[in-house]
């Protein structure tokens, strides 16, 4: 490797004035600075990080453990965490568990995977990382992060209920009451609905949301207009036929791959989506764009809640105080996506 003495006995100046030169220090003239960083670029040479960070004490690096890369909500957080991350100067260090695609979804109400989480953190703090961001696959409540971590750490959709780790999650309730808002100001009042699991955060939110549009517009709140679905597609399909006979004039799905499901069984029984009956679904997957008709959805704030978290991150370690000795929860809003899957019955 390159050394500062070597560009310095090419250029023929003292070490001091290339040192200065690459920290942008000291008083050289344009030439000489000319001259110092040219030879610097011809002779390849990369500053000694490592050295660097035993002078500044700072490595400005933040570690960031995902639950598993596979899950579609996560590229967007991580995206986000990077791009505020490149803004302020900080480099990443990824660590993907797998967990979803070692265990699906049954993982998520244990803790038994936590010790691996500890073991994770551990090997961060190891390559002298500043701040750890967590990043949970499916909002829930998680207590993997120590409570007496000595650096600061910053949970990415998910909560802690702890006032030492903030949590960045999506606001689901604003989600879905926009939504539903929208489905009765086109002149739907007969809604039928069908949830993801009844232990989801995301269900419970969801359908608060729903029941506080019905309320503000007077509607009654039917439990037998829902049905309880678990995220996939088959319990779409499944739930059509009943809410179908129930004379609802659209299906609202609290995600867009239990919407195929619906379209699905719309196919097989000759029927339109947005022509017949609607639809309506949750998440904006980008397949959502693509079926036919297009579905009327409502977009996760994915890389805003990672360019959040980051943001938070960044004022902790700037010493800034969020905290305030109670639970820091921020909420990210969501976008409604009009498309053709809703028709206007008014």
């Amino acid at each position: 490797m390159v050394t500062i003495k070597e560009i310095a006995k090419a250029c023929k100046v003292s070490t001091a004035t290339v040192s200065n030169i690459m920290n942008g220090k000291g008083k050289a003239s344009d030439a000489t600075k000319e001259l110092v960083l040219a030879t610097a670029r011809k002779m390849n040479y990369v500053p000694n990080a490592a050295a660097q960070n035993l002078k500044t004490k700072r490595t400005r690096s933040i570690g960031v453990i995902v639950e598993d890369m596979t899950i579609f909500s996560i590229p967007d957080i991580v995206d986000g965490i990077t791009e505020l991350c490149d803004e302020k100067k900080y480099q990443i260090l990824l660590i993907n568990l797998r967990l979803y695609k070692k265990y699906g979804d049954k993982y998520y109400p244990k803790t038994d995977f936590y010790e691996g989480v500890h073991d994770e953190i551990r090997k961060l703090m190891n390559k002298q990382v500043e701040a750890i961001i967590y990043v949970a696959a499916h909002e829930r409540v998680l207590t993997c992060i120590p409570e007496d971590l000595p650096i600061p750490a910053v949970m990415a959709y998910g909560y802690t209920r702890s006032p030492r780790v903030p949590s960045v999650v999506v606001d689901d309730v604003d989600g879905s009451y926009r939504i539903t808002k929208y489905l009765i100001e086109s002149g739907h009042r007969n809604i039928g609905i069908i949830t993801g699991k009844k232990d989801s955060l995301h269900s419970q939110a969801r359908l608060l949301g729903v029941q506080k549009a019905f309320f503000e517009e007077h509607i009654p709140f039917d439990p037998e207009n829902i049905r309880t679905g678990d995220w996939f597609r088959p319990t779409g399909y499944q739930n059509t036929d009943y809410l179908l006979s129930k004379g609802v004039s659209v299906i609202f799905c609290f995600n867009d791959l239990m919407a195929g499901g619906v379209y699905d069984r719309f196919l097989e029984k000759g029927l339109v989506p947005g022509r017949d009956v609607s639809v309506a679904g949750y998440d904006d997957r980008e397949v959502s764009a693509y079926y036919n008709p297009p579905l009327t959805t409502v977009r996760l704030p994915l890389h805003d809640i990672g360019y959040k978290a980051g943001e938070l991150i960044i004022d902790m370690l700037e010493g800034k105080n969020i905290r305030n000795g109670e639970e820091v929860i921020a909420q990210v809003p969501c976008k409604l996506q009009i498309r053709k899957s809703v028709k206007n019955v008014c």
